[in-house]
């Protein structure tokens, strides 16, 4: 499956710019808490994409090991306990499947939301995302309580990769976070509407309507992504 690839190549790159560490990669203790559990503005230390600051949150597929060898978090700018206030924010998840357990056609879609819909499945103690699929945004809010137990973003980066490994035909997950001020968010957003807009166009395919490439909206994408032409027809 390349349908992604050329797609997380472009954002690899681009998280590959400047300054950036490698957390470690194992089980770290951190609970797991209740999807009802709200941290209010009153318990939270501080928001991640915060009020009008960038906020995006990704997860990309792809079935090559060279873009997923293995389980890896990538940190650019500051770790959760050296922050004080609202910063930008942005996760990406590039996760290496296992091509052959995906299917085809709707269930093809249909593993790629699953994968996406992990997010919603994900509750470390003092980690409370909050999504606008409308508006493409992921913030974090913060609890004090947990940043004073130690939550950094090696702990919740693990428990993220975990909740992913349920899912059998992960194989590998790199996870990036960026809190850099100075970094390239527009561009970064660029490349996720682009991901949004080939699984759009997927399920396009799939809802068999009109296939008159003359006369469709998602002409050009089904001309720049690899896989995406062919699985039209064979639709």
């Amino acid at each position: 499956m390349k349908l992604y690839d050329e797609t997380i190549r472009k954002m690899q790159e681009l998280l590959g710019q400047g300054a950036s560490r490698t957390l470690p990669i194992g089980e770290t203790g951190w609970e797991d808490v209740s999807d009802r559990t709200m941290i209010l503005r009153s318990e939270m230390a501080y928001e991640l994409g915060g009020e009008q600051l960038p906020a995006i949150g990704c997860t990309i597929i792809t079935a090559d090991e060279k873009l997923a060898a293995t389980d890896g978090i990538t940190l650019l700018g500051e770790d959760l306990p050296k922050i004080s206030r609202d910063v930008p924010y942005a996760r990406v998840a590039v996760v290496r499947v296992d091509e052959g357990t995906l299917g085809e056609g709707e269930a093809l879609y249909k593993a790629i939301r699953t994968l996406e819909y992990t997010r919603y499945h994900f509750y470390p103690e003092g980690f409370m995302m909050r999504v606008s699929t409308s508006k493409h945004k992921e913030s974090v809010r913060i609890g004090s309580a947990a940043l004073k137990k130690g939550l950094d973003f090696t702990k919740t980066g693990n428990r993220m990769i975990s909740a992913f490994h349920k899912n059998p035909a992960v194989k590998a997950v790199r996870l990036y976070y960026v809190t850099q001020a100075d970094f390239d968010y527009k561009m970064l957003e660029s490349y996720v509407r682009e991901a949004e807009d080939i699984t759009g166009a997927i399920d396009h395919i799939l809802k068999n309507l009109p296939m008159d490439c003359g006369v469709c909206s998602l002409q050009k994408v089904c001309d720049e992504v690899e896989g995406l032409r062919e699985l039209h027809f064979h639709k």
